[in-house]
């Protein structure tokens, strides 16, 4: 049975913290391998979790293990995109940066949309995400331009899936550690890069089971708790190496009685590229309360 939960916090509003943004605002205080299983056959054909908990290969095993192929790569560009959905209004908030999968750090430029009456233009947001913290830059009315906006991500109800208008590229892959059915739907051609295309429904709370040694653990164990559904509807593009180089989650949650959906898509190339990122400072960090 899918449990019924309510994002909640401070940090997440009708959307979340970036995409309240854009519809009107929030408030929120700011802390200082070579070898592959088979594919099995062919386009329809599907991969389970056997019920006694075993493992299965296959497809399921594949994408899975998606989040080591990342590691294993080092580091990627990243472009994201998150469009949510609620009372009517449609909000896509874009990003563009790198990650680097052996540190779990990364770091984007995120494109805020005009507000509804598109009089107003969003100056871009820079986000840095590590294991348990996000910063952000140019986050919100209040904020000094030099001032950084820290986020406590294990605080988070989701996690930080969400929140930041854009999913953090390594969460995403690790969330499929959470994959119980999986549907292989054919082969395709991704930006000149043969992939695989699966089609499934990770459970959060097993992605976080399964990353007991993650320091991110903590922040997907949260996860687990805030969102409307158990399970997160996914598809994922897979190249000859398992690494991902596109994945949509579909994730929704509970906000005023009704339920607000965000679909955010996570593309990856040019693996092996160096991504540096530099924490700021304590003294940049800004401790006063922002107005939206």
């Amino acid at each position: 049975m899918v449990r019924q939960h309510g994002l909640r916090g401070a940090a997440v509003s009708a959307v979340a913290v970036l995409g309240a943004m854009a519809m009107g605002g929030c408030s929120v205080d700011g802390r200082g391998a070579d070898e592959r299983p088979a594919l099995g056959g062919v386009p329809g054909q599907t991969g389970r979790v056997e019920q006694a908990g075993r493992a299965a290969g296959g497809p399921v095993a594949e994408v899975r293990a998606a989040a080591d192929a990342l590691v294993a790569a080092g580091s990627a560009r990243a472009r994201t995109s998150m469009e949510t959905a609620a009372g009517g209004t449609r909000v896509t908030i874009r990003g563009a940066g790198g990650y680097d999968f052996v540190r779990r750090t990364g770091r984007l430029t995120v494109v805020l949309p005009s507000d509804p009456a598109g009089a107003e233009e969003h100056r871009p947001v820079t986000e840095l995400m590590t294991p348990g913290a996000l910063y952000m830059k140019n986050r919100g009315a209040g904020v000094p331009a030099d001032k950084w906006v820290r986020v406590d991500t294990t605080t988070l109800a989701d996690g930080n899936l969400v929140t930041g208008g854009a999913t953090d590229p390594l969460a995403a892959a690790e969330l499929l550690r959470g994959t119980r059915e999986v549907t292989y739907a054919g082969d395709e051609e991704f930006e000149g890069a043969a992939v695989r295309h699966y089609r499934g429904e990770a459970d959060i709370g097993q992605a976080a089971a399964r990353m007991a040694a993650s320091p991110a653990r903590a922040s997907m164990a949260a996860a687990a708790k805030g969102f409307a559904r158990d399970t997160v509807p996914f598809d994922v593009y897979l190249d000859d190496e398992g690494r991902i180089r596109k994945v949509v989650h579909r994730f929704s949650f509970s906000h005023g009685g009704g339920t607000v959906a965000v679909t955010s898509t996570t593309v990856l190339h040019d693996f092996g590229t160096p991504i540096a990122v530099r924490l700021p400072e304590r003294q940049d960090i800004y401790a006063g309360r922002i107005r939206g």
